[in-house]
């Protein structure tokens, strides 16, 4: 257990020195792995995993999902979803907010990405907002809790890294976010109206559509809808596996992008270039950790850790809830996708021998990213949003988020105390 514990330490040593997260696990597992079992056998895993990460089918899904949500970006979805769902709820008292919400839960159903969706919602949403009169903390608050939405709602890229990580079926992992990501959207709605209503003069109410305008609002997103559906539909009835599903996708992204003249030949190779690099950080951090995870393995620490937690005399729903709130501390002075590529190693194993399904931690998993994604000091989405928006105030940002901190943490603990919400849809699969 020491060598493990060494191995942590120094991988947050590195951090501190500025060291890439990718390299910092790579190393330290390549050279735990060599002081304890041999340097032969040591380059000898580091190869076997980049070969069969590199060659890995089921992971094409991630670039693929990665690339449908960039052509549907491109083709500006995101000013259709915004404006479809502000002609239906617009009109009411901190309306723009819920359709901003609305419209991030949508653009979660193609994009798969959390700060993708925040990035896109600054854009669109953040000046509707600014014009009718929003303050600047409730406006930003909503963005980046809204953005949150993108790893819950299926695809999400998280997920996929989970299944792959885990070896838990994706198909499943996508239709167990369905439910939270719905229940975690209305009650970020309701969160506004509780803060709307007291502080009324901050978020007033837009004009009021039409229902022939509401209509042809509809009509302006009939296409990604038509592709959401094929897509999940078609994952879900078992007419193909997620990566096909996701070729499916990206292709069909790809056609509409192209069907709204949005891809020029500049256009495209800009997709294509954004949607590699971020492909090529994924594979990386995931060569990485499971580099590292095969250190941690070979090491007496996964047995011990679970023998001290079974002897600790708690209920197993217990156990997990005290690793869900160490996740959320480490929320909060880490980088989300680096804790749980450091973490899953050392709890997953304690989850699965406790007899819990591995779609329900995996959903709870994502739901904790959601805490740290807006959770200060360093939550990505409230830096992206203060980086495209910096004439607001980080300080600003967090104070407007913290309501709904507390609602994604409320929602946490529904999940967590009733399984079912995250079963249900998964049960249906099989």
């Amino acid at each position: 257990m020491i060598e493990a514990l060494i191995g942590f330490a120094a991988i947050f040593g590195l951090a501190l020195l500025r060291v890439p997260l990718a390299f910092s696990m790579g190393l330290v597992g390549l050279v735990g792995i060599g002081l304890t079992r041999g340097w032969m056998p040591a380059l000898a895993s580091t190869a076997q995993v980049v070969y069969e990460t590199g060659f890995a089918y089921t992971l094409s899904v991630i670039p693929l999902f990665i690339l449908m949500g960039n052509f549907v970006a491109r083709a500006g979805l995101a000013h259709e979803l915004f404006h479809a769902a502000y002609t239906f709820i617009g009109h009411r008292r901190g309306g723009l907010a819920h359709a901003t919400i609305a419209a991030c839960a949508g653009f979660g159903a193609i994009c798969g990405s959390s700060i993708a969706t925040a990035a896109t919602m600054s854009k669109v949403a953040y000046p509707s907002m600014k014009k009718l009169g929003y303050s600047d903390a409730l406006s930003t608050g909503v963005i980046a809790a809204g953005g949150t939405l993108g790893i819950m709602i299926p695809p999400s890229t998280i997920m996929v890294i989970y299944g792959i990580i885990t070896e838990t079926h994706i198909g499943k992992l996508f239709a167990a976010g369905v439910i939270p990501g719905l229940m975690t959207a209305i009650l970020m709605m309701v969160a506004v109206v509780i803060m709307t209503s007291r502080d009324p003069e901050h978020a007033p109410a837009g004009e009021k559509f039409s229902w022939s305008q509401r209509w042809a609002a509809l009509r302006g997103i009939w296409g990604v809808l038509l592709l959401v559906v094929i897509v999940l539909g078609g994952i879900y009835g078992g007419f193909f596996t997620a990566t096909e599903g996701a070729g499916m996708g990206a292709m069909g992204a790809f056609l509409f992008a192209v069907a709204r003249g949005a891809l020029s030949f500049k256009a495209l190779f800009e997709v294509l270039v954004e949607s590699a690099r971020t492909t090529a950080m994924l594979f990386t951090l995931l060569i990485s950790a499971t580099i590292f995870a095969n250190f941690v393995n070979f090491t007496s620490m996964p047995m011990e850790l679970k023998e001290w937690i079974t002897h600790l005399g708690l209920s197993p729903i217990m156990i997990v809830g005290a690793m869900m709130l160490i996740y959320v501390i480490l929320g909060t002075v880490m980088e989300e996708l680096t804790m749980v590529l450091l973490t899953i190693p050392l709890f997953f194993p304690i989850v699965t021998q406790l007899g819990f399904d591995p779609v329900w931690f995996g959903v709870l998993i994502v739901m904790v990213i959601q805490i740290g994604l807006i959770s200060p000091p360093v939550g990505m989405n409230l830096f992206v949003i203060n980086t495209l928006l910096p004439k607001v105030g980080l300080g600003t940002i967090f104070r407007g988020v913290w309501p709904l901190v507390v609602v994604l943490i409320i929602c946490l603990g529904v999940l967590l105390a009733f399984p079912g919400l995250s079963l249900w849809l998964p049960s249906m699969m099989d």
